[in-house]
């Protein structure tokens, strides 16, 4: 079968064009110092910051675990990742040089990926990839439709508690990357999910590019090697792990000539009459 073109195709130099020896450096062991350290525990949420500049690690600690993870501008959260528009400029499973880009009107990345553990696992013989854009979180209201139960855990549930402390509500969660969730589009174009492939210690990284809050999911189904509905639905309690964050503060040398990237520079207004504005100019003054 020939190999369709990807309809979004970046041009030589535009902004999908990554730079990947700068990215490259960053990864370097001995070029960063980690500055704060947390676990996300099982069947919970946890949100926290990390500054422009600085790297995020995601690792499972015990054993193989699926992560629902959301990103928002910390001084702005308006502007949060877009995971269908990231599916498009990107792939529908994410790895090493792809970027996790934000919401009109601002779009531009707010993180880049750079090193995932995972990155060899490709494509399964049931067409399963690591790293999921296609779905997005359980919820509790779609697990009452399908079971008539209540259940609080799920992690639509967990990262509306997560952010609550830092003022956002159930209305500021969006749809996720799922961190090492292993999924596809069956024979039937469904969707499906497997057993999470990760091992301890395996992990993910991203470069923040711009001031980020944070905030991941434990799924409550672990590791997805139960079936959470259906008629061979059980409890998978004893396949969840806990899932750790790492923080590391880069050399500056290592950011010498990088900037975070500005808005999407579109400034018209969409057709509107009116006084003539300049939009790219108002986002920057208004959220800068």
């Amino acid at each position: 079968m020939a190999k369709v073109p990807a309809a979004y195709q970046a041009s030589r130099g535009s902004i999908l064009d990554v730079d990947r020896d700068f990215y490259s450096r960053l990864t370097y062991p001995a070029a960063r110092t980690r500055v704060e350290t947390l676990t996300v525990p099982i069947r919970e949420g946890l949100a926290w910051e990390v500054p422009a500049g600085h790297v995020l690690r995601l690792s499972t600690q015990e054993g193989p675990q699926v992560g629902d993870f959301n990103l928002w501008h910390r001084h702005n959260p308006r502007e949060r990742f877009w995971a269908s528009r990231t599916r498009q400029l990107q792939r529908a499973h994410v790895s090493t040089w792809d970027r996790l880009w934000s919401t009109l009107p601002y779009l531009r990345p707010m993180a880049t990926i750079i090193d995932d553990t995972m990155s060899a696992y490709g494509v399964d013989e049931e067409g399963g990839r690591v790293h999921d854009l296609l779905g997005t979180r359980c919820d509790p209201y779609v697990n009452k439709l399908l079971t008539g139960e209540d259940f609080d855990h799920h992690c639509h549930s967990n990262l509306v508690r997560a952010v609550a402390s830092f003022g956002l509500t159930e209305f500021d969660v969006h749809d996720v990357l799922n961190v090492f969730q292993c999924t596809g589009l069956n024979e039937d174009d469904q969707y499906f999910m497997k057993a999470c492939p990760a091992r301890e210690g395996d992990y993910i990284e991203f470069f923040a590019e711009i001031d980020l809050l944070c905030a991941l999911s434990c799924c409550p189904g672990g590791d997805l090697s139960v079936d959470l509905w259906g008629p061979n639905a059980g409890d998978p309690l004893a396949t969840c792990h806990p899932i750790g964050v790492e923080v590391f503060k880069l050399d500056d040398t290592l950011l010498e000539g990088w900037e975070p990237p500005q808005y999407a520079p579109y400034a018209g207004a969409h057709g509107l009459r009116g006084p003539a504005v300049d939009w790219t100019a108002e986002k920057r003054r208004r959220f800068a």
